[in-house]
């Protein structure tokens, strides 16, 4: 699926983690189908910036807005943000996440608990303040960002395979109670893929683990994204793009 062949002229997205990566792809695809974009980061100011103008030179609307989304403070003001400047949000991307590569042995609570809060509690605070609106205009689409790592052992660590696991059955809980209302919520999961995020991965075998033979691309992730978007008779599922690693 291509921008092309949706349309998303009228909406409003909001990208959580959308200043490189996975998320900046994401973000560029959704102006290019039509939506203004709402691009959150964290740190990184100037390369949220670059995607903001590269979605203003396409003619779309974007914002760029900070916040630690893993804190319900900074994500209420970031949606209420968003709906003074760009109107309420239609579409919700939870990209936000950390993927710190720790052992069992080198793994402690710091750790643990703030790859729980970034991956996985973030998707939380960010679909509890958008929801209401999305449930009073009744169409709403949230796609959560998982990983291969939700099913299978994954190479960054327990911590981060918790956090995956977690993020689609929250994904599974919020379908399940707003089908009947016009808002699907699925996930869509990636294998490695060519990212900043992917790079500790390089040092290892990984590739050899992939049947295809390379890592993915962040531009593929971002199609699947919006093909989940295009249908609004998928909800609850996790779309894995792999390469083949795990088979659903």
């Amino acid at each position: 699926m291509t921008p092309e062949s949706i349309d998303l002229q009228g909406r409003v997205a909001l990208v959580t983690g959308g200043s490189r990566g996975i998320g900046r792809a994401v973000a560029i695809a959704l102006a290019r189908a039509g939506a203004a974009v709402a691009v959150n980061y964290r740190e990184r100011l100037d390369q949220a910036r670059e995607v903001a103008d590269a979605i203003r030179s396409s003619g779309r609307r974007a914002i760029v807005v900070p916040a630690d989304v893993s804190l319900r403070q900074p994500v209420d003001e970031l949606v209420a943000r968003v709906n003074r400047e760009l109107g309420p949000v239609d579409i919700l991307i939870n990209n936000a996440g950390i993927a710190p590569v720790r052992s069992i042995e080198q793994l402690d609570e710091a750790d643990f608990d703030r790859t729980i809060a970034v991956n996985l509690k973030s998707a939380f605070l960010c679909t509890q303040a958008v929801v209401p609106s999305m449930r009073a205009r009744k169409w709403g689409r949230i796609v959560n960002i998982s990983s291969a790592a939700a099913r299978g052992p994954g190479i960054v660590g327990v911590h981060y395979n918790a956090a995956k696991a977690g993020l689609e059955g929250l994904t599974r809980g919020y379908a399940s109670r707003l089908a009947g209302e016009g808002i699907t919520v699925n996930a869509v999961a990636p294998g490695p893929i060519e990212t900043e995020m992917a790079e500790p991965l390089k040092q290892t075998d990984a590739v050899t683990r992939i049947p295809v033979g390379r890592f993915g691309g962040a531009d593929e992730v971002a199609q699947a994204v919006l093909m989940v978007l295009a249908n609004g008779f998928i909800t609850g599922q996790t779309i894995g793009i792999n390469g083949g690693m795990l088979y659903a």
